[in-house]
């Protein structure tokens, strides 16, 4: 019989997934619960976007954090290598109106990262069939993105290499396990065993996919588009405190408007929608460590950064886990701060 600490990681995303595999390549007995099916969560749904400097160029609860985001980016390479998942680093391009364009060009720079001008032809190049009123945007070279689903198969894939075993439920009671690790979005039903829960707020989000030929990411006023699934991926809504995943046909015409402000044929081409539910903190940070409630650690919250916080998350917990330094970026992840009268 194994000697070893038995850890159950309860939810199959980009962070349980990222941080099984962490353990079990710590040497752990690692066991993931999850009733959904691979995918069928808000990782699968995402666009897989490892952006830092988009992200936080654009919103204003991620600008303070852009070295940590730049961070987690980082680990992505030697993760994408030990697990096949492929990254593709085309740089990404923005287009919009004037004042949208010079605003976020100016807030890229504030942040130190270097932009280079996109004339026409290189939009069209990388984005056919842009509105043509679109004649100048700027490129990026610091985000990259993967492939949402493929890269959950190959997770899954290492972790299963790695020793880890996988099983179809739910988490009722971690009974038999040394540690739980809390990796479910918003948590509902393990809300019991880590009071930290409490503090994350759902965030629906709608996505769409349509046909059509993409060779970057393209950032814009209210909407980006990415390749994916065989043509172009649109998003996306961010529905504050809704956890439902029901298509709203609301939100689909909204993100079929901006996205036919792109490109004009998708104003009446077909679309098929997709809907995740994230969890959220006040900050904007996921909560990552150890919860008040002894043997239990939280991963989860990562707002619109799942994928890109993932190796970053994974390597806190493991260093938690192994009674290591946990790095210089596990004070601001801390779940304790759900816990304070501001948190």
């Amino acid at each position: 019989m194994s000697g070893r600490r038995k850890v159950l990681v309860a939810g199959a995303g980009a962070l349980g997934l990222t941080t099984a595999l962490a353990l079990a390549e710590a040497g752990l007995d690692v066991a993931v619960h999850d009733p959904a099916a691979l995918g069928d969560n808000a990782s699968g749904v995402a666009a897989g976007m490892l952006a830092p400097v988009f992200e936080a160029a654009l919103d204003p609860l991620a600008r303070p954090h852009f070295d940590l985001l730049m961070a987690a980016r980082d680990l992505w390479p030697a993760l994408a290598k030990r697990t096949g998942i492929v990254l593709d680093r085309t740089d990404a391009l923005a287009v919009g109106e004037g004042p949208w364009l010079h605003e976020t060009a100016a807030c890229v720079r504030s942040l130190g990262a270097a932009i280079r001008t996109a004339g026409r032809a290189e939009l069209e190049q990388a984005a056919p069939g842009l509105a043509p009123g679109f004649r100048q945007g700027f490129a990026v070279a610091g985000d990259w993105r993967l492939d949402a689903p493929a890269a959950l198969a190959a997770l899954r894939g290492a972790g299963e290499a790695a020793g880890v075993v996988f099983r179809h439920d739910m988490v009722e009671t971690p009974a038999g396990f040394d540690l739980l690790v809390v990796a479910t979005g918003a948590g509902r039903g393990l809300g019991g065993l880590a009071p930290e829960l409490a503090g994350l707020v759902p965030i629906k989000g709608h996505i769409l996919r349509a046909s059509g030929a993409l060779g970057a990411v393209l950032r814009s006023f209210g909407v980006y588009a990415v390749p994916g699934g065989g043509g172009l991926l649109v998003g996306a809504s961010m529905e504050l405190g809704l956890d439902d995943r029901r298509v709203d046909a609301r939100q689909v015409g909204r993100l079929r408007a901006a996205a036919a402000r792109l490109f004009p044929t998708l104003a009446e081409a077909p679309v098929a929608a997709a809907v995740g539910v994230r969890a959220a903190t006040a900050d904007g940070l996921p909560l990552v460590g150890p919860s008040a409630a002894p043997g239990v650690l939280i991963a989860a919250g990562a707002r619109r950064n799942g994928w890109l916080l993932a190796p970053l998350v994974a390597q806190v917990i493991a260093a938690y886990v192994a009674q290591a330094e946990p790095g210089a970026f596990a004070a601001r992840l801390d779940p304790r701060r759900a816990l304070s009268p501001r948190g």
